[in-house]
């Protein structure tokens, strides 16, 4: 278990949203996946496989927060995921997004809603 905390700790100053927003998103996405790829393969022998689903909900969550805070401003977020949402075809409608985007929730917990 040690193994897994030093790993994580070492994700998440990547994912720190002062250090990820200052780089290009394929710059800490490159990081992340070279980190990921080494510890993979050196535990690979071992049971991951519930560790692995945890860690890919993580990493999704956190780069959702990194792809948010790098559109700043709500009218880029609306715009960005009105545009998202009609390419992916979620139906979600124009209000759903603009409760999204104008609620007063923290970058975290816009993503408890259905629309991110």
């Amino acid at each position: 278990m040690i193994e897994r905390r030093d790993f994580m700790t070492s994700l998440k100053w990547f994912f720190l949203r002062k250090r990820a927003v200052a780089c290009t998103l394929a710059d800490t996405i490159t990081k992340v996946n070279q980190i990921l790829r080494g510890w993979i393969n050196y535990f690979r022998i071992g049971m991951m496989k519930s560790f692995l689903t945890e860690l890919r909900m993580w990493l999704r969550h956190k780069s959702r927060v990194i792809i948010l805070k790098m559109w700043k401003r709500s009218k880029t977020i609306f715009r960005h995921l009105t545009y998202l949402n009609k390419i992916m075809h979620c139906h979600f409608s124009c209000e759903d997004i603009f409760k999204v985007v104008h609620s007063r929730l923290g970058w975290y917990r816009y993503f408890k809603s259905k629309i991110s």
